[in-house]
């Protein structure tokens, strides 16, 4: 009888984990907006990040 109960709690915890693994996946595939101007802010100085944007806005719309 032991070991059944057992048995039914550890059956009841894998679904519990299969269900937490399940929730996690569908939230990590939500789309999400990300500030990359904002993470740069943290790695570079604003005048350098300034530039390289402006840099970057220049070769996207250069064949346009």
């Amino acid at each position: 009888m032991v070991a059944t109960r057992k048995m039914d709690e550890l059956e009841k915890e894998i679904r519990n984990l299969r269900s937490l693994v399940l929730f996690r996946e569908d939230a990590l595939l939500e789309k999400k907006l990300v500030s990359l101007r904002g993470m740069g802010k943290l790695l570079v100085p604003e005048k350098e990040l300034e530039e390289s944007i402006g840099q970057a806005r220049k070769s996207l719309f250069k064949g346009c």
